[in-house]
Order: structure tokens, then sequence, then C-alpha cells
């Protein structure tokens, strides 16, 4: 991968599909399987996240002299998506697939809307800034993303 869109975009369509496991679980009101996938999947999206907070953020930042922008939102919507997380996973253990239906509603939507506002302005930002570091960023994300 050659830009830290192509990166980051191909990680996001890796937790989508985690979040595609989930609801085929719960569908079939599997919920061993739906509770399994859907810790796999917080796993991936906390290792999504972490990776945006801890390398490309900062950089990012560093870089543009941008702290209260871009990054700061991304930094909220993740913690949104964080309790949305938490709550569905309580519904699941529950094995209360209403409430877990609401909480993965919200979940995806905002992850839906989140993932248009990186793809189609912070990661291209972040070509742009840090066009001078891309190589050594891309390998630090690669690493965190497995």
């Amino acid at each position: 991968m050659t830009s830290i869109k192509n990166c980051m975009t191909h990680d996001h369509r890796r937790c989508d599909a985690g979040f595609a496991q989930v609801e085929q679980a719960v569908a079939a009101q599997q919920w061993d399987r739906a509770s399994a996938a859907l810790n796999s999947f917080a796993s991936v999206m906390r290792q999504h996240f972490a990776a945006e907070e801890e390398l490309l953020f900062p950089a990012f930042e560093q870089k543009s002299g941008m702290t209260m922008g871009p990054t700061q939102v991304m930094r909220v919507e993740h913690e949104q998506m964080r309790e949305l997380l938490s709550a569905a996973q309580s519904a699941l253990s529950a094995q209360d697939a209403d409430d877990y239906a609401g909480n993965a509603e919200t979940l995806l939507i905002m992850m839906q809307q989140h993932n248009m506002k990186e793809e189609n302005v912070l990661y291209p930002l972040c070509d742009d800034h840090l066009v001078d570091q891309v190589d050594v960023l891309l390998t630090q994300l690669q690493l965190r993303l497995k």
C-alpha cells in the first residue's frame, strides 16, 4: 500500500467484514457465535482507533499544526463508538436482540459516516502533509493493524 488513505481504508473494510459476521450470527440467533464475533470485531476496532490516535493523528497534528480540527472530531467519534461497542457487548451477553439491534444500528450509521469523513477528508490530508514520512508511518500502521 502506497498511501495512508489506501492502508487505512483497507482496514476500514476489515472492520466492516467483522461487523457483518456479528450481524449474521445475531440474525441466526447464534448467541455464542455472535458474542465471539462481536468480541473479535471490538478488538479490531479498538486496534484501528489506537493506531490512529497513537500514531497517525499525532504525526498529522505535529506536521500540520491542526490540533483542534478533524483529528479532534475523530477522537470524539471514536469514544462514542467505543461506548456503543460496550453497550452492544452487554446486550449480546444478555441475549437481548432488541437492545443489541438498537446499538448496532447506531454504531453502523456512525461507522459509515465516520469512515467517509476519514477516507474523503482526513486521510488525503494526512497523505499530503506527511509525504516525507509516509513510508515509516505505513510500516508502523501496518504492524499495528494485523
